[in-house]
């Protein structure tokens, strides 16, 4: 587990949208080749020719840092997708990242799932930054089908789709030992949670 601990929070200086995205993406690469036990806000500060400061204006330290990043860089999501259908909006959100950004953030996925059972910083970082905003987006895409009259305010599916989808994502990887691609995740939307919805 990080010894680091969070600083408290201060006035942040707005950065750049580029710039933001340059600090993600080397939070994920150092993610990729260490873990994130070993990953330090001095290798961040490092890897992007910034200062430790910088990093602590912005996020309040690692698991905050994390979280964000994966949130830039997440393979798919819900937010602002309406097509008019469940099963329309559901292959919109598995459709948007390619083979090999699946493959990244799958390896990354693999290599915080001890750190979030341990470290209850980053678990409640992700619960904030990640599933909070997806799960609003999901309950709100299903509140409209029952709206448009496709599922049933009392369809017993509806609270386990959240489980569906993760395990479309998770699973492959440990069957397969491959990535989740868009058109698994399309075939999977069709032949599991779109059934078990009854639509």
């Amino acid at each position: 587990m990080s010894t680091e601990s969070p600083k408290p929070a201060v006035r942040r200086t707005r950065l750049t949208p580029e710039r933001e995205a340059e600090l993600y993406e080397a939070v994920l690469a150092i993610l990729r080749e260490v873990g994130y036990d070993a990953l330090t806000m001095d290798a961040v500060a490092a890897r992007t020719h910034s200062s430790k400061a910088t990093l602590y204006r912005q996020w309040r330290g690692k698991p905050e840092l994390v979280a964000n990043a994966l949130r830039h860089n997440k393979p798919g999501s819900l937010e602002g997708v309406d097509t008019g259908t469940v099963r329309g909006d559901l292959h919109a959100m598995v459709c948007q990242a390619d083979a090999e950004q699946m493959e990244k953030d799958t390896a990354l996925l693999r290599g915080l799932g001890h750190a979030v059972h341990t470290n209850p910083e980053l678990h409640r970082a992700l619960r904030e930054v990640l599933v909070e905003p997806e799960m609003g987006w999901l309950d709100e895409m299903l509140r409209r089908a029952v709206r448009r009259g496709e599922l049933t305010a009392d369809n017993p599916a509806i609270p386990f789709v959240a489980h569906m989808m993760i395990g479309g994502f998770l699973a492959r990887p440990l069957i397969e030992d491959r990535a989740p691609d868009a058109e698994f995740l399309t075939h999977y939307v069709d032949a599991v949670i779109i059934p078990a919805l009854g639509v």
